[in-house]
């Protein structure tokens, strides 16, 4: 019995242990969770993607090495553009999956190391496996389309910078040329002397002080078909440094065309006698010409500094070049005014100065509120205005003055002026409206007024004639009786005289029959 006893307590230990640590394990399970084993983890080595739609839901190790980390949301495209130019109609034959359920494509030929691409529809997901002809690898190898993958991106990237525009090129501590891409290495072979090859180290086409100057340098180069001109740019790279240099042909091209019209335009206004000065959108002058100075008397150092509008025009008016108005809160109005007025385009005044002299003063806006002033003396012609136009008052008064009613026309037949005798004869005023009065409608005015007769159309033919015309004579009778004799003379430029003189009225009573006037002037 007491063996039995002791053989009993022992099943009893061991069942407590082994309760024991299933409890333990049970445990630990929960506290720590097994992750969930990929489906690809029996052939880690193998290129495989599972896919549902175009999301990527689970993919093997080394096809995780194709794909950059976190794209899963547009796997799907970046596998279509890195295996559509070694898979013919990649894209089209997978659109055909869901109804053949199964497709093998081979790679184009020429691929090296030459791929398969097995697709599958299983349960409404997408596997596809590429491999190169093998389903499974050796642990230690890398797998035949990775190695075609990363190749193939070698490959493009080396076409990119054999291909590119850009002269590109890497520089060593001591500045020595590394590596050179196709453009940069065209240029050194052309400036090499005839008969010697390129050797290493790579020749330099740049300066290296100019391209570590800190800012963006242009440098020409100095090839045989001509000069070419680039703007460098250098980026340290640890002890190395990546350089690029980039065409400016065609700024440089456009800065030389730039210079060269603003060459010509200052040379334009140099010889303007018209004052120019253009001021910026924050109203400080920005450029002017030396006709400025000469009719604004400024001192060229006061212009060189570029003084504001107002520190301008305060300038002109202490100089006395500017109206004097009759207060200084008139005056900053009258600088506002014109401010305002210049910036919408509608500003033209002429100024009468203190000195005798007359400017004419015009404002136009320019694009991004600049503003330009031009100041043109115009005192000569307001001379020769003034001149003219006392000479023609001079003419009126004299015509005025003489007894005879006189009309002169243009060469055109029209009324050039009258005086106040004629006015008085024929009981009209033709100068209030000289647009209306030409030698036609006065014709038919005097008509109105006098006796039927074919003087009048004579007199129109002889003021509207440009032949050769000889000075004659007649007669007419107005309505009251009076006898006008009527004058023609030709003036210089084609212009006509017409005198009227009353002879009398032959003791006759106003007539108010034209018929009668027949009798009497038989």
């Amino acid at each position: 019995m007491g063996d039995l006893a002791m053989a009993a307590g022992m099943v009893l230990a061991a069942f407590l242990v082994a309760f024991s640590a299933l409890a333990f394990m049970q445990a630990w399970a929960t506290r720590h969770p097994a992750r969930a084993p990929s489906i690809f983890e029996p052939t880690p080595n193998q290129i495989a993607f599972l896919f549902n739609g175009e999301r990527l839901i689970d993919a093997t190790a080394s096809a995780r090495v194709i794909l950059p980390e976190g794209e899963d949301q547009r796997a799907w495209g970046r596998l279509m553009a890195r295996f559509g130019a070694d898979f013919p109609n990649l894209t089209e034959r997978l659109a055909a999956l869901p109804r053949l359920g199964q497709i093998q494509i081979s790679s184009q030929p020429g691929t090296s190391p030459p791929l398969v691409l097995k697709a599958e529809h299983l349960s409404g997901l997408t596997r596809l496996t590429i491999n190169g002809g093998q389903s499974d690898l050796p642990q230690n190898q890398t797998d035949a389309a990775t190695s075609a993958a990363l190749h193939q991106e070698v490959m493009a990237q080396r076409a990119v910078l054999s291909r590119s525009p850009v002269l590109m090129w890497k520089e060593a501590a001591d500045g020595s040329v590394i590596w050179a891409n196709h453009a940069y290495l065209i240029r050194a072979v052309e400036l090499l002397p005839d008969g010697e090859d390129l050797s290493w180290p790579l020749p330099r086409l740049f300066d290296q002080t100019a391209a570590n100057s800190g800012r963006v340098p242009r440098l020409k180069l100095q090839m045989p078909s001509g000069p070419e001109w680039f703007d460098l740019v250098r980026m340290p790279q640890g002890d190395e440094a990546l350089c690029y240099a980039m065409a400016a042909d065609k700024a440089v091209q456009a800065e030389t065309a730039l210079r060269e019209f603003m060459q010509t335009l200052t040379k334009t206004f140099a010889d303007l006698p018209i004052g120019l000065a253009i001021f910026d959108r924050s109203r400080c002058l920005q450029m002017f010409n030396p006709s400025l100075a000469d009719l604004t008397t400024l001192p060229p150092e006061l212009l060189i500094a570029r003084p504001t509008l107002n520190a301008f025009l305060d300038a002109m008016r202490a100089r006395a070049m500017i109206p004097e108005p009759r207060d200084y809160r008139s005056w900053r109005k009258q600088l506002a005014r014109l401010e305002e007025e210049a910036a919408m385009g509608i500003f033209e005044e002429t100024w009468s100065l203190p000195g005798g002299q007359t400017y004419r003063v015009i404002g136009r806006p320019h694009p991004n509120g600049a503003l330009a002033f031009m100041f043109e003396d115009i005192s000569n012609e307001m001379s020769q205005t003034r001149r003219y136009r006392a000479d023609v008052e001079l003419g009126q008064s004299v015509i005025d003055a003489v007894e005879d009613a006189v009309a002169v026309f243009s060469q055109g037949g029209q009324l050039v002026m009258s005086n106040h005798a004629y006015a008085q004869l024929w009981q009209h005023d033709p100068q209030v409206l000289l647009s209306e009065a030409s030698i036609t409608t006065l014709c038919a005015w005097w008509r109105e007024h006098a006796a039927p007769t074919l003087l009048w159309d004579d007199a129109i033919d002889f003021a509207t004639s440009g032949d050769d015309r000889s000075p004659w004579e007649g007669d007419v009778r107005l309505l009251d009786g009076r006898l006008v004799s009527c004058r023609f003379r030709p003036l210089t430029g084609g212009a006509t005289l017409i005198s009227f003189r009353v002879q009398g009225t032959m003791g006759l009573t106003p007539v108010r029959d034209p018929s009668h006037l027949d009798m009497l002037s038989a």
